[in-house]
């Protein structure tokens, strides 16, 4: 199995729109985080290129891409503007999660408009009423990123046993914007253009077929695959989500070590030093650059073996689904981490809110605060199953 793939002229093409984006995401990302919002003019850049149907059903105009495809878009928008490739990360796999739903639930958000975009929060905080035909559900939800462009949303909350006496699970509820609202309260370090603001409804009615047991792969849980066959749709939730929550900062890396280098071979401090010239600073950008090509590596290969068990109707064993998510966490504290030592290698300068490099050092760092990226946790849950004890993460 290749670690890497061989790209459709589609798929190069939409990597081309997003890295042709780079110069406007540089220049909004300041208004970004004063908004705390994506500007409207980079949605719309972004629906133009058709970035956000990179994985949406083709029978609703989407492109349905190989995920390295749809994550190497993400990494090109992180070295422009982190903020905007986390929301393309987060709302970009909303119409892969919909392709698993029933037809109906598709028709309902697509019938009119291929165009519509979908947020979410996944905390299971919903209090959840069986009742005919559906369910009732209300609650408060936090970090929805990206909210104030959307038009519907995905929510979680515990579901009840089913029919067939299947246990409580974690589950998705499908909802229009009629029937929530938005609070806004994004005050935060870093990420702030992600918008990621609270979600409140009351008293809702979620009709069954809006409504999706989030972990469940099995074919009476993920009916919208009889008819999106695609492999890449039968990839396990938990490895996509985990994923489309970290790799941004991936190219976050990649846009601290663009800005690092091209100030390194330009300045020179207040005592005549030249940053170039510096061994710590070498030092630095080698590190850098060495630990984001073996991350990268390490994606690659776990989607080529992730497409191969979806293509032969697999599901990869326990242990496989731990490591890859203990190595999608692995990534934003990472990347945190070879960001500190560039920002270091910066001095005074480096400390300037307008200097990219210290947005960057401040996006990564609050993207570590994500539950997914958990590293530790995640890393305690791989070693537990390999000392031979019961899994303890039950969302794997």
């Amino acid at each position: 199995m290749a670690v890497t793939h061989q790209k459709t002229q589609q798929e190069r093409e939409l990597i081309e729109r997003a890295r042709a984006l780079i110069p406007s995401l540089k220049s909004r990302a300041a208004q970004a985080e004063r908004d705390l919002k994506i500007p409207n003019e980079t949605i719309a850049d972004m629906q133009e290129a058709g970035l956000f149907k990179a994985m949406q059903p083709k029978q609703y105009a989407g492109y349905e891409v190989d995920p390295r495809t749809f994550f190497e878009i993400q990494m090109a928008l992180a070295e422009g503007c982190m903020s905007t490739a986390w929301i393309y990360g987060v709302m970009g796999v909303h119409p892969w999660q919909l392709a698993r739903f029933p037809v109906e639930a598709q028709e309902d958000v697509w019938s009119e408009d291929t165009d519509t975009l979908i947020g979410s929060t996944y905390m299971p905080v919903a209090r959840v009423t069986p009742v005919e035909g559906g369910y009732r559900i209300s609650g408060r939800w936090g970090f929805s990123s990206g909210s104030e462009h959307c038009k519907w949303t995905l929510l979680g909350g515990i579901l009840p046993p089913d029919e067939n006496g299947e246990g409580q699970e974690h589950g998705t509820f499908l909802v229009p914007l009629k029937d929530y609202r938005i609070e806004r309260n994004w005050d935060v370090l870093g990420l702030r253009g992600t918008g990621s603001h609270d979600i409140v409804v009351e008293d809702a009615f979620v009709p069954a077929h809006r409504v999706q047991r989030t972990n469940n792969s099995s074919p009476e849980a993920t009916p919208g695959l009889q008819v999106n066959t695609n492999p890449i749709f039968a990839i396990p939730f938990a490895q996509v989500f985990s994923r489309a929550v970290s790799t941004s900062a991936l190219g976050a890396l990649q846009g601290a070590i663009n800005e690092f280098c091209d100030n390194a071979a330009k300045h020179i401090g207040k005592h005549g030093a030249k940053t170039a010239e510096d061994p710590v600073a070498q030092d630095a950008a080698a590190d850098a650059i060495l630990t984001l090509d073996m991350l990268k590596l390490v994606l690659n290969r776990n989607y080529g073996e992730l497409l191969d068990s979806a293509a032969k109707g697999e599901l990869p064993d326990v242990e496989t689904r731990l490591l890859y998510r203990y190595q999608s966490a692995y990534v934003t504290n990472t990347c945190a981490e070879k960001i500190n030592a560039l920002l270091k290698s910066m001095a005074a300068s480096g400390l300037y809110n307008t200097n990219p490099v210290a947005r960057l050092f401040r996006d990564v760092h609050q993207a570590r605060g994500h539950i997914a990226n958990n590293v530790a946790a995640y890393g305690r849950a791989f070693g537990t199953v390999q000392l031979g004890l019961p899994n303890p993460d039950p969302y794997v």
